[in-house]
């Protein structure tokens, strides 16, 4: 059993139990979130498909924290100036277990 969700302009395929890492939200652990945007759900046998969305079907996560993706080096060079700039960014995830999808 899986559905198609999609958070954040992105599709994510969700199966219950699975571990996710979406955008950045301001929510503390223990939390719960709910995904009203459900583009298809499959049982294994049968496949439903909605246009754009399924109505009534939702998809709850349980928010299990935050976290800092890799850290991404930033380096800019002006050639001939002697000027050089290092830095890094590491993007903030919020990681979410799914817990039930309801149709």
């Amino acid at each position: 059993m899986y559905a198609i969700i999609t958070d954040g302009g992105r599709q994510y395929k969700v199966e219950e139990g699975q571990v996710l890492e979406l955008d950045y939200r301001d929510s503390s652990a223990g939390a719960e979130l709910k995904f009203e945007e459900v583009l298809a759900y499959s049982d294994g046998s049968s496949l439903k498909l909605g246009q754009p969305g399924l109505s009534g079907a939702s998809v709850t996560a349980e928010v299990l924290g935050v976290q800092q993706g890799p850290k991404l080096v930033v380096q800019k060079l002006r050639r001939r100036k002697n000027s050089r700039r290092k830095t890094g960014h590491r993007q903030l995830y919020t990681k979410v277990r799914i817990s039930k999808i309801s149709i």
